[in-house]
């Protein structure tokens, strides 16, 4: 079979790359994942890994030639015996999604066969859609076995721990075969689903993917020792063998699984015991998530060999000592009380969808991991309203977008930074990262009630007019989801503005891993006084409450206030004469 290597799609608005060096020469044997080229564009260089295992059968772009994404470069022929016994045919290439790097697959299952009478098939892949994220989750199938699909066309739709987007077709042709059903979540590269480009191809539409769940555990005999659950663990198990492979007795870790493992320094003898939720019984992100959130809480035991089951635990009885008055008080069993229950006729069910559980999780998390103080502040901003009213119409009929508010509270921020550069710092156990770019996060609201925060990357870099450019250019995207997931990554302190419907301040949660979030309020008009001709006299301003929400455990009260006054000081001062496009 021969598989074509195109040019990759390395970001929303590149359309095109350089090939710089061919790594490899026709008739090399290649591996999958293996560098076979370097190429270059305008944003980064970077190699290109084959997508197959096989040899590299024809070069078709030479070194220092452009093409635009989608081009095929190179053919693959993944069976040896076929090389030399039949001339390469030219293939219409297949371009990858949008949002895909089609030359990074992780290895899957060979796809189910199915007869098609003319033309060729073409795998639909799950996409990767980041260098962190190895996984996906189909939302909805946009087409059905039998439409006919243009080349580009939206076919479905999937989730992400990061970003939710729509998938376009990579070829023309008609869908004959969808092999993942929704709500299913798959490794990046499975195949999902197939089109055929043949003109006449006559489709044999098959019954519907089955769902694929997790074997249903088998009741243990009275001798046999309990498995332990994730959600409720009775005993942590410790383990020494932190080189996690890909597959154990049966159990297959994934990329992102064991890139997390590492991070948290957990052993394979703990994943062991981890009951997977995901296809076949996997272990899932989440599941390993809810792993670590528990681990620290449960009495730890010796792990046992990997491939034997643990012996049940043999309690030790402790010498009876007579407590103390005090220790009585804290010996005396409590009252477990029932949380109410609101099931009836009068209450809608409605389960959270994917992002919103996400959201919930994440903001849990922080709230445990950072000790959040929040410092408000009274901002005059009448002069910034003046200068607003005065040239927001020149402005919009120059630029082509509208000059809002949002762009000079941001700029407010990258000053708090630049003036203040301790706020712009992580966590990482007993040590503080302070970043060196200024990446600053927006909350954007969703139509469907959900938020999600895009990122303006060295933000502090950029002028008033090019903020505003990234504030309207990721504000759009993220509203009809066509968000990458590196424009929701790389955040080093976050802006929310809480004023939209009337709000006067707030106190948001910290952004993980991020130490400080900015939050506005609404614009009003007030009477204030204030000091003129050295007299107090009542005034009519345009008055806004700007808060501070820092992480106390390496930002303290005084850095705290000063970020915010900063901040404050740069709003106040906008005029005329210091505001800059």
């Amino acid at each position: 079979m021969q598989v074509e290597v195109v040019m990759p799609k390395m970001g929303e608005s590149l359309q095109e790359g350089t090939i710089i060096n061919w790594m490899k020469k026709e008739g090399d044997v290649i591996e999958r994942d293996e560098m076979i080229l370097e190429i270059s564009t305008d944003k980064v260089d970077t190699e290109v890994p084959s997508p197959q295992s096989g040899i590299l059968l024809k070069i078709l772009v030479p070194e220092e030639t452009t093409v635009e994404v989608g081009t095929p470069i190179a053919i693959i022929e993944t069976d040896p015996s076929a090389v030399g016994s039949a001339p390469a045919p030219v293939a219409v290439a297949p371009a990858p999604a949008p949002d895909s790097q089609p030359t990074q697959q992780e290895p899957t299952p060979a796809p189910i066969e199915q007869t098609i009478s003319g033309g060729d098939t073409v795998d639909v892949v799950m996409p990767k859609m980041g260098e962190s994220l190895q996984e996906g989750t189909i939302i909805k199938w946009m087409k059905q076995v039998g439409d006919v699909i243009e080349r580009d066309e939206m076919i479905l739709e999937i989730s992400t721990d990061k970003v939710d987007t729509e998938v376009p077709s990579p070829v023309s042709g008609t869908l004959v075969e969808i092999l993942v059903p929704e709500e299913t979540t798959v490794e990046v590269g499975t195949p999902i689903a197939r089109i055929s480009t043949g003109g006449s191809t006559s489709v044999a539409k098959s019954a519907p993917a089955p769902m694929v769940s997790a074997p249903a555990p088998q009741a243990a005999p009275a001798s046999a020792p309990v498995a332990q659950q994730v959600s409720t663990p009775q005993v942590q198990v410790t383990g020494t063998t932190y080189d996690i492979p890909r597959t154990k007795d049966g159990k297959f870790f994934s990329p992102l699984v064991r890139e997390i493992a590492k991070d948290n320094r957990i052993s394979l003898e703990e994943l062991m015991v981890i009951n997977g939720t995901g296809i076949e019984g996997r272990i899932t992100k989440d599941d390993l998530t809810k792993y670590i959130s528990s681990r620290g809480t449960q009495p730890q035991a010796t792990a046992p060999q990997v491939s034997q089951p643990a012996p049940a635990p043999v309690a030790t009885p402790a010498p009876q000592v007579a407590p103390t008055p005090s220790q009585q008080a804290a010996q005396q069993p409590v009252t477990q009380t029932t949380p109410p229950s609101y099931a009836g006729k009068n209450v809608e069910v409605i389960p959270m969808d994917r992002m919103r559980k996400l959201i919930s999780e994440h903001m849990v998390t922080s709230k445990r991991t950072s000790a959040h103080v929040t410092s408000v502040a009274e901002v005059d901003v009448t002069n910034l309203v003046k200068f607003r009213e005065r040239h927001k119409d020149a402005f919009e009929k120059r630029e082509g977008i509208k000059l809002t508010y949002t762009s000079f509270f941001l700029s407010a921020v990258a000053e708090a930074v630049r003036n203040n550069p301790m706020i712009n710092v992580s966590v990482d156990g007993t040590n503080i990262l302070r970043h060196r770019n200024t990446n600053i996060g927006m909350a954007t609201a969703l139509p469907d009630g959900n938020l999600i925060v895009p990122v303006i990357k060295n933000a502090d870099g950029l002028s008033l007019t090019g903020i505003q450019r990234s504030v309207n250019d990721l504000a759009n995207r993220a509203r009809i989801k066509k968000l990458d997931p590196d424009d929701v990554m790389g955040g080093t302190i976050t802006l929310t503005n809480v004023g939209t419907f009337g709000t006067l301040f707030g106190t948001p949660v910290i952004n993980q891993p991020q130490c400080v979030i900015f939050s506005v309020g609404a614009i009003k008009k007030q009477a204030v006084v204030r000091e003129i001709n050295g007299e107090d006299a009542i005034v009519i301003r345009h008055i806004m409450y700007m808060s501070i929400t820092y992480d106390h455990r390496v930002i303290d009260g005084m850095l705290g206030g000063k970020s915010l006054k900063t901040a404050v000081d740069y709003l106040e001062s906008l005029n005329e004469n210091t505001i800059q496009f």
